[in-house]
């Protein structure tokens, strides 16, 4: 029988909107879109791309520690970019900086907005444990 084990990270967020920021179910981890808060869950670096995508993979490797499992363990990944064409190039360095030599299946998607004002880029992922760390 799988077991399941909810990461929280403890902001407003997760109980006004009524989400996990991860579930592991058996050997996968399903991880909510992670974006640029701290710590205290404050919403850091309005409308700076590069920024926000560095705390956003601070916040990823915080849901993969708790876990136990490593960025080459990730499967898959959907990121949400605002203004796709003049960031995309910045996303393609950062990804290939996150992730070295490991090639997760991804989707980039271009939106007009995401949740908090001056938000420009949110990534969630799917890992498994089963894969060598």
């Amino acid at each position: 029988m799988a077991t399941m084990d909810v990461f929280q990270y403890d902001v407003p967020a997760e109980s006004d909107f009524g989400y996990a920021q991860a579930i592991r179910s058996g050997e996968l981890i399903h991880v909510s879109g992670q974006l640029s808060f701290d710590e205290a869950g404050e919403f850091r670096h309005a409308d700076d791309f590069a920024a926000q995508l560095a705390r956003t993979y601070v916040n990823m490797d915080r849901v993969l520690d708790h876990y136990g499992a490593t960025r080459n363990q990730v499967v898959s990944q959907t990121v949400y970019v605002v203004n796709l064409r003049r960031n995309a190039a910045t996303a393609a360095k950062g990804n290939l900086g996150y992730f070295g030599d490991h090639r997760p299946a991804s989707t980039v998607l271009g939106v007009t907005e995401l949740t908090m004002p001056g938000q420009v880029v949110e990534i969630s992922f799917v890992v498994d444990t089963r894969l060598p760390a």
